[in-house]
């Protein structure tokens, strides 16, 4: 016997919550495995079925091609090999009923340490090797349960090799060393998918081997080679509702770790206020990423995110344009991800914007009306 059948793997899970053992509930599952590779062929198809992500959707999961996998109920299975989404083909196969969705959907969260039940219909969580986990259940999901899955490749790239494909252009490339060379403050904005961890990691792995970075994030996906990094992460509230810990509570008590790099994986909300003031008080070399159209875009998000932590606009402008050194903007345009834009943060009429300093189109350069500032504050030749 070489392949369990899905009711054969329910089974099986049934019989292993009951309190059996692993032969028993294998011997109870599936009699005709007598052989010895029979036996192993099936063992490993009901671990992973119980304890993993399932022996059809393991495959995608092995898959390097592979960024995201999306599960809409037992309706579809998408994933994007780079080329944007396509749908994966037998669907029917993978799961049959929504149940079975719902108990990968369940298995996965428990994995990753987060509750995902009728109580508390969302999970967001991230499991060892860094893959990341949302899933959503009904009735908040319309389609069934929903299940979302990035994956963090092993394979981490450095700056040489971003620069051969071109996510870092060999005209730019001079710039991105003196940014961090020079100890700037930087933000990377981008769209979902741009690029923007990839390119952090290989700069964070750039940084000098004396220097120690901390890094914060909801939960730890950047990993860059270097051998003085320290993660921080959110907790959630348990379910009494007490027990969170903030992103804003972590940079506070980064700013206590010794840091030469305070590094935030996104900035999405009131903690954007310690971020800035971190950055203004002697912490140079800071990194972040946010969530961006473009560079342009970047001082309104900044704005909305100072007013969750109560600032007003001139105060997030006065703080941003003092902390902030330069905004680095990457773009995906099909499979190829780019640097498209670096610009820097400046007040105007009390205002907060982005001025371009250089704009890549993908084959030509463009220097905009900040490029002298940055080139100064960067002690490259203009």
């Amino acid at each position: 016997m070489s392949v369990l059948t899905e009711q054969q793997l329910r089974l099986a899970r049934a019989s292993l919550a009951g309190g059996a053992s692993f032969s028993q509930a294998l011997a109870e599952t599936a009699p005709e495995a007598v052989g010895t590779r029979a036996v192993l062929g099936a063992g490993r198809q009901v671990r992973s079925a119980v304890g993993g992500a399932g022996p059809l959707l393991q495959p995608l999961l092995d898959d390097p091609q592979i960024t995201d996998i999306l599960i809409n109920g037992s309706r579809g299975i998408w994933v994007d090999r780079g080329e944007g989404l396509e749908r994966v083909g037998g669907v029917h196969q993978l799961f049959s009923h929504e149940d079975d969705v719902r108990a990968l959907a369940v298995r996965l969260a428990a994995a990753c340490g987060q509750r995902l039940d009728d109580q508390s219909p969302i999970a967001d969580g991230t499991f060892a090797g860094g893959m990341r986990l949302h899933a959503v259940l009904p009735p908040l999901a319309a389609e069934g349960p929903l299940i979302s899955l990035r994956t963090q490749r092993q394979v981490i790239f450095d700056l040489d090799e971003l620069t051969a494909v071109g996510t870092i252009p060999a005209s730019l490339r001079h710039v991105v060393d003196a940014l961090l060379e020079r100890r700037a403050n930087v933000i990377i904005s981008g769209a979902t998918g741009s690029g923007k961890t990839t390119l952090l990691a290989a700069i964070l792995s750039s940084v000098t081997l004396q220097e120690r970075i901390l890094i914060i994030e909801e939960s730890a996906e950047l990993r860059p080679r270097h051998p003085h990094v320290v993660h921080l992460q959110v907790r959630r509230a348990n379910v009494q509702g007490i027990g969170e810990v903030t992103m804003s509570d972590l940079v506070r008590a980064a700013m206590r770790m010794r840091p030469d790099r305070i590094v935030l994986g996104e900035c999405r909300g009131a903690e954007v206020r310690e971020v800035l003031s971190a950055l203004n008080t002697g912490h140079e070399g800071g990194w972040a990423t946010i969530h961006a159209n473009s560079a342009s875009d970047v001082p309104t998000r900044l704005v909305a995110l100072g007013a969750l932590a109560g600032m007003s606009e001139s105060v997030v402008a006065a703080q941003a344009a003092s902390a902030l050194d330069a905004v680095v903007h990457v773009r995906r345009r099909g499979a190829h991800r780019f640097i498209s834009e670096i610009a820097t943060m400046e007040r105007s009429s009390g205002e907060l914007i982005a001025r371009p300093a250089v704009v890549f189109s993908g084959t030509e350069l463009r220097f905009g009306p900040s490029w002298p500032s940055l080139t100064q504050r960067l002690g490259l030749a203009g």
